[in-house]
């Protein structure tokens, strides 16, 4: 699939605050107004304030739980209006910018936006292309039963599966390759369990018949 290097990094922070929230096996990471820093330090996202507090924080947490709803819709027509909703929301204003010696690229925050309002704003336009593109089907969860981490599949074929290939990938397929090993072992230990106790041809057995 072919996307431009903005709508790009704006769905890898939409990944990334997905995979904030807690699930089974991690806890949330987004608790702290510390915590929203390193996020946006993390995902290099301009344009906002050094002074971030306790309403910034919940207004992101509040879009986090609108991104979760849209990975999580079960039809299109359901994303598209949570979208909608959204960006309309956010007071998105589409600008062109040449910010920090970047080339020409197009922001969709209001230049007054709240941190959560650039992130609905941004990270919702990038989710609508994959809406309009018909791809909505490459927002996913990771295949690995204990995980459920959030990803974009962008591969040509649209083969993957999971969140990361290097850890629940490799963990999967190698539980795999050690359940079919299992699988071939134990008949063959069956079968010499059953196996006849060998016979010796010389000897006649009660019920044999003797030799003619």
């Amino acid at each position: 699939m072919q996307i431009n290097h903005d709508t790009r990094c704006a769905l890898d922070y939409v990944v990334d605050l997905l995979n904030t929230a807690a699930d089974g096996s991690s806890p949330d990471t987004l608790v702290t107004s510390a915590d929203l820093h390193s996020y946006l330090e993390r995902n290099n996202v301009s344009g906002v304030g050094s002074t971030l507090g306790e309403q910034d924080l919940s207004g992101v947490r509040a879009v986090r739980d609108t991104f979760t709803r849209i990975f999580e819709a079960t039809d299109t027509r359901t994303a598209a209006g949570l979208l909608n909703d959204l960006v309309a929301e956010a007071g998105t204003t589409p600008q062109l910018t040449d910010h920090d010696g970047y080339d020409w690229h197009v922001h969709y925050f209001a230049p007054d936006a709240t941190v959560a309002q650039h992130l609905a704003a941004d990270g919702g336009m990038a989710l609508a292309f994959i809406v309009v593109a018909g791809e909505r089907d490459r927002l996913r969860r990771c295949g690995a039963p204990d995980c459920g981490r959030a990803f974009i599949d962008l591969s040509r074929n649209r083969s993957r599966r999971y969140c990361d290939s290097r850890t629940c990938g490799n963990r999967l397929h190698v539980a795999a390759y050690r359940a079919r090993r299992r699988e071939l072992a134990e008949p063959e230990g069956r079968r010499a369990e059953a196996a006849p106790e060998p016979r010796d041809e010389g000897t006649v057995r009660a019920g044999d018949r003797a030799p003619r």
